[in-house]
């Protein structure tokens, strides 16, 4: 038995929400050089929200710098070993989630909601007896907060 056996193993999820934070960080430090070395190099990306508030992807894509729209994530939540979803709002015009998929280390997707309330829900396996038998995994803080109405989606994983 070696001293590697006994070391407990960090789950994945902390792992992944370790890696998102790193990005925040990096990105609110203007250190450019991290940001691609926590993103796989095909990163698949979709957005909702006003198309001038993909800011976010800009930053990403290097068409504009964090200074632009600066995000502080006011909570940031592991789902299950794959899914980190942060959140946060800048006011009460600006209220955007970020939900990024990894795969060994890597950010592979990324999902951009601006001005949006979501909800993640697992779905079941397709057997008539569990398709009914989603739940919710995550929720937008509550509508209550911003006093607006905003559009909803739902996002099955």
């Amino acid at each position: 038995m070696t001293a590697d056996d006994n070391e407990p193993t960090v789950p994945e999820s902390i792992k992944n929400k370790v890696t998102v934070k790193a990005l925040y960080a990096a990105l609110a430090l203007g250190n450019s050089d991290v940001v691609p070395k926590l993103l796989a190099s095909d990163l698949e990306w979709w957005f909702h929200g006003p198309p001038h508030c993909q800011h976010m992807m800009r930053v990403l894509t290097g068409e504009s710098d964090f200074s632009e729209f600066t995000f502080h994530p006011r909570s940031i939540t592991a789902i299950g070993d794959d899914y980190v979803i942060a959140e946060g709002w800048e006011g009460a015009q600006a209220y955007w989630v970020h939900v990024w998929m990894l795969k060994n280390g890597l950010i592979t997707q990324f999902r951009e909601y601006f001005n949006t309330w979501l909800t993640v829900r697992k779905v079941s396996s397709p057997r008539w007896d569990v398709a009914r038998a989603s739940h919710t995994l995550w929720q937008s803080q509550t509508r209550e907060l911003f006093g607006k109405s905003l559009p909803g989606l739902l996002l099955a994983i």
